[in-house]
Parts: structure tokens; sequence; C-alpha cells
């Protein structure tokens, strides 16, 4: 981000007050805001040029392997501009590598990849464990050998419901019972 003359003036103004705090006249108020403003839209013009590369960096690798020479081009510039490669630029260049410039943005692109993902996991894993000082046990319990440690109560274990005995595995004939032969009818029955 470049400032002209006149805003690097405002610039400077606006930081002295900051660390010297006094009243603003009017106008040295204006120029602050006004400056703001240009910042504010020089970012946002900065996040929509940025929008439109990540997209034409993404179809130029749909393309792939006909587009290679632009996607590499795009890349390029991408990654200049601070860009992540992606778990596809990384496999698209893999599938591109017999280009030397291809194998060079691989090599860059793992690098760069690699650095990433230690630094994301640096960021969510907490510092180093150290011993609980309070608790029996801890560094302080070792370091002062002429204190009696504390015998752990033992406390009984909860009683546990005894496991059933299993349940005996039923035979054929007490899951289907003998068929039994049908009755004649009773008219049948009653002229024998």
């Amino acid at each position: 981000m470049a400032f002209s003359a006149d805003e690097l003036r405002v610039l400077r103004r606006a930081l002295a007050v900051a660390l010297h705090p006094a009243p603003l006249a009017d106008a040295d108020v204006h120029d602050c805001l006004r400056l703001a403003g240009s910042v504010d839209e020089a970012v946002r013009e900065a996040n929509r040029l940025r929008a439109f590369l990540l997209a034409d960096l993404a179809r130029y690798r749909t393309a792939l392997p006909g587009s290679a020479p632009g996607y590499l081009e795009l890349l390029q510039d991408a990654l200049a501009a601070g860009y992540d490669p992606t778990p596809d630029d990384l496999a698209a260049l893999r599938g591109l590598r017999a280009l030397p410039v291809a194998a060079a943005l691989l090599e860059r692109c793992r690098r760069l990849a690699e650095h990433s993902v230690r630094a994301r996991l640096a960021a969510v894993t907490p510092g180093p464990r150290t011993r609980l000082l309070a608790l029996p046990g801890g560094r302080a319990a070792a370091q002062d050998p002429t204190q009696p440690r504390p015998q752990p109560k033992s406390e009984p274990a909860p009683a546990r419901p005894q496991p059933k005995a299993p349940r005996p595995i039923p035979t054929p004939g007490e899951v289907f019972p003998p068929r039994r032969k049908p009755l004649p009818p009773p008219a049948a029955r009653a002229a024998g």
C-alpha cells in the first residue's frame, strides 16, 4: 500500500496525537477520517483482487493439463501474494511435475504447506505441561524429603453388580416345539 505525501502528513499528525494526546482541529479530524476511508477502500480492493485471483486459479486448476502454463503463472502470483497452497494445488502440481517449473513449484508449495500446518498446530497446541505443585506427589513433595508423605486414603471400591449367569442356549426342540398330528374332523371321529 502506498501513501501520497498528503496522506503521509495526515498519518504523521494522527500518530503524533496518539502519542501525545491533544485536541484536534476540525480540519485535522476530517483529514483523519478521509485517510481512514481511503485505507478501508484499499483493503476492500485488495480483498476483491485476492478473491478474483483465487477464483481464476481454481478455474485454471480445473482445466488442467491443458491450462498448465496459465495455471503455473497464476499460482506463482498467488504464492507471491501470500497464498497458502491447498491439497488441490499440490495434487495438480504432482500431475504436472514433468514440467521443470511445476516441479520447482511443487517443492515450494510443499514447504509452504508444511510451514502453514506447523504454524496452525503451534497455535492450537498448549505450551509444555508442568506438574501440579499443590497435589501430593508433585514437585513440592519431591523437593522436601523431611516432610512425611501423606498416605493416600484407601476408599472401599464401589460394589460392582455381579454379572448374571449366562442364559443357557435353548435347544431346537425348545425353540420349535414338535408338531402335533392334526385331529380328524369331529364328524369322522363319531362315525368310526
